[in-house]
């Protein structure tokens, strides 16, 4: 099951939220989270419920160890060995085929490759146990004593899935209590509006010039043609995740939660470092603060240590030689701005934006594509290799789509958090005033609800790109 669903629009949502606010008591309303929350993720594939409970428990029995035999060679015993286990099991899922298919290559080994589903969301509710238990050796917080609350933590349906990574510090004190009221509700709701349109409205739409033009072999496609694919693409990775992170981030409120911010316009960025700043944040500050800094970060071995993030980094989005290129890709292009600092400061703020873009485009090939020579055959077209600049067909779609495209990069700017900050001001204003701005506000969640349930209704072409890792 996806947000993006009339399934989830019509059906679960609104059955949850009416047990949810139904029930005064804060301990049942957890409890209902909990059953919702394992449903959801039992929706496709019932099995892996067991996987996550289990991990759960793992994380939540050996975090009492960590903080009971706190600063003893038994509590680095405990942290460790949930360490060695949480990533041996997603490694086993996500990782193993890759591993022993490149074993393959050599000589005389012929071992079988296993095919694994890879259990939805693995990649991030690993990440989010690691960040607990790691926080309790430090100290930065205590064990949680009861499992149920650090299961409802762990399975909480809103984030699960893709995102964002929540650390358990952030949701701490509303798993304890919760905050719940109209306003806090109705900003949720927007939220989430803003985000399912996102999805349905500019991402799927983006995902078919993709399929037109990224898809097969790149014979005739024509340069411009390539252009378009590659840049519909990079619109279609922004509205699909940061449109998940969004709706994430509203459900959340709704139920009393404040998650953190996933994406910060990352396309007006001006440099790779600063792209990385305001992409998928979350993993960002997940590697910085229990990779690149543990490692030594800007103190020793700082060019180690950024290697290392950005192979992580990379194979942490697939398990492929594709994603690992893309990792390191970006990691280069940091490690060099990071050298050239005091003359690339220098360069004028529109070329670097372009560098920008034209570097993110770029790598995002490599994204695409899990055959690299496809990805090089791509590129190679990008810059002239093809019989034809362009096409009457792709001019069409182009002339077609003019209006869609200039709303969809104009989105990419921070023009809706301009409005969303005058509504604040707004809201300290005269009554009139405030009540003008919440009609405005009222009827736009009305309409992109509506839209957006039109596009489900009549498109069966709704992916979730970031459902796979």
């Amino acid at each position: 099951m996806i947000f993006a669903s009339l399934l989830f629009l019509f059906i679960f949502l609104p059955l949850n939220l009416i047990l949810y606010f139904a029930i005064p008591n804060l301990k049942v309303k957890n409890a209902v989270l909990i059953f919702f929350s394992l449903l959801f993720y039992a929706w496709g594939e019932p099995v892996w419920v067991i996987l996550l409970v289990l991990t759960a428990f793992l994380d939540y029995t050996n975090a009492k160890y960590i903080d009971k035999y706190r600063g003893t060679k038994k509590a680095t015993f405990f942290l460790l060995f949930t360490i060695i286990v949480d990533i041996g099991i997603f490694a086993v899922f996500k990782y193993s085929g890759f591993f022993i298919s490149n074993l393959n290559i050599f000589p005389f080994i012929n071992l079988p490759v296993p095919e694994f589903t890879l259990p939805v969301g693995i990649s991030f509710y690993t990440f989010q146990t690691l960040t607990y238990v790691i926080d309790v050796y430090r100290g930065k917080i205590s064990a949680q004593p009861k499992f149920s609350k650090y299961l409802l933590y762990l399975s909480l349906y809103f984030q699960l899935v893709a995102g964002p990574i929540v650390r358990y510090t952030d949701v701490a004190k509303e798993i304890e209590h919760r905050n719940l009221s109209v306003p806090r509700f109705s900003h949720g709701i927007y939220r989430f509006a803003c985000g399912l349109g996102k999805k349905v409205i500019i991402a799927n739409a983006a995902g078919v010039f993709v399929d037109k033009f990224m898809t097969g072999s790149v014979e005739g496609l024509t340069t411009l043609g390539a252009w378009l694919g590659i840049i519909m693409y990079t619109i279609q990775l922004y509205f699909d995740f940061s449109g998940y992170s969004d709706m994430a981030i509203g459900l959340g409120k709704m139920f009393g939660f404040d998650f953190p911010e996933n994406f910060n316009y990352p396309y007006i960025s001006k440099s790779v470092s600063e792209f990385w700043r305001r992409w998928h944040m979350t993993l960002g500050s997940f590697f910085r603060d229990y990779v690149y800094i543990p490692l030594g970060g800007n103190k020793r071995l700082v060019y180690r240590n950024l290697f290392i993030v950005w192979f992580l980094t990379g194979f942490w989005h697939g398990a492929d030689w594709n994603f690992i290129i893309w990792g390191l890709y970006n990691g280069l292009f940091i490690m060099l701005e990071r050298v050239s600092k005091p003359w690339f400061e220098k360069v004028p703020s529109v070329f670097r934006h372009i560098y920008l873009l034209l570097i993110v485009n770029i790598g995002f090939v490599f994204f695409k594509f899990n055959d690299l020579s496809n990805a090089f055959d791509y590129i190679k077209v990008l810059f002239g290799h093809s019989e034809s600049f362009t096409s009457i067909d792709v001019n069409m779609m182009i002339s077609n789509n003019i209006f869609w495209i200039f709303l969809a990069i104009l989105l990419c700017t921070p023009l809706m958090k301009k409005a969303e900050d005058l509504y604040v001001r707004a809201n300290r204003g005269p009554y009139a005033i405030i009540i003008t701005f919440n009609i405005i506000r009222t009827v736009l969640i009305f309409i992109l609800i509506i839209f957006s349930t039109a596009h489900l209704t009549g498109n069966s072409f709704n992916p979730f790109l970031y459902n796979a890792f």
